[in-house]
């Protein structure tokens, strides 16, 4: 399978990376290549993590790392990962 990042991902890992590496450029690398890493680990082993508890379908998969969810789609059709978004929990699923 092949890793395919939406732009909703990209622009929020971006904000992530720029608020990390404000304190610490080294740190916001670290996570970003750890990120990467774990994401990559997908393509051998897709259903790997628990069904999503923000999307009702079981080719939606939630990782989730130091606090960050990362939900992904599994298209076995196309043979290909979509990795949909990257959030703290506390800042999705909660209205005023």
């Amino acid at each position: 399978m092949t890793l395919e990042y939406n732009s909703t991902f990209r622009k929020n890992f971006g904000n992530i990376w720029d608020y990390i590496s404000k304190d610490s450029v080294n740190r916001a690398n670290s996570f970003k290549n750890q990120i990467k890493s774990k994401l990559n680990n997908l393509e051998n082993s897709p259903y790997k993590y628990r069904k999503s508890f923000y999307y009702d379908d079981d080719n939606i998969r939630d990782c989730i790392y130091k606090g960050y969810t990362i939900p992904y789609l599994i298209d076995p059709n196309k043979n290909k990962i979509l990795i949909i978004d990257i959030f703290k929990w506390s800042n999705r699923g909660t209205s005023s």
